[in-house]
Parts: C-alpha cells; sequence; structure tokens
C-alpha cells in the first residue's frame, strides 16, 4: 500500500457497509437459488447476519457523517454571526 494514502474513518465505514450490502445481496440470491436445502439455509442465517452488520456499519457511518457536516457547518459558520 503507498505510504502517502490515508484512510478516513468515514471512508472506510462507507466502503464496508456498501461491500456488507453486496454480501447480503449475494447470500440472499444463493440462498433462493440453491436446490441444496441445506446450503440455502446457511446461505439464509449469513445474510440475516450480515444485514445486522450492514445495519450497524450504516448506522456508525450516519453518525460520523452527521458529526463531520455539523463540525464543518460550524466552523464556516462562526457564533457570533446572526443568520437572519
Amino acid at each position: 500500500m503507498d505510504q502517502n494514502f490515508t484512510m478516513n474513518s468515514r471512508d472506510c465505514l462507507q466502503r464496508a457497509w456498501i461491500n456488507s450490502m453486496e454480501m447480503v445481496r449475494d447470500f440472499e440470491m444463493f440462498s433462493k437459488k440453491l436446490d441444496d436445502k441445506d446450503v440455502a439455509q446457511v446461505f439464509k442465517k449469513f445474510a440475516e447476519e450480515q444485514g445486522k452488520q450492514a445495519h450497524e456499519l450504516r448506522e456508525l457511518y450516519n453518525k460520523f457523517d452527521n458529526q463531520n457536516r455539523s463540525s464543518e457547518h460550524h466552523a464556516g459558520h462562526p457564533a457570533h454571526i446572526n443568520h437572519q
């Protein structure tokens, strides 16, 4: 990996959430299309578990993103300026 490359929490959360949602879709599709019911059941369980992880990642991303936007908003608009 390039030593000049830095990752931030927001980007990592976003990427992890997107990857997690893709896994949910894949596992769900596998569970519906496989002829082996035992294997299909495992993928159904995986889809549900991955869905919970995706939800948690999205919640963290939203919380982080909202905090980030709030701090950017306050940094760009000093409290002593009246916006009426």
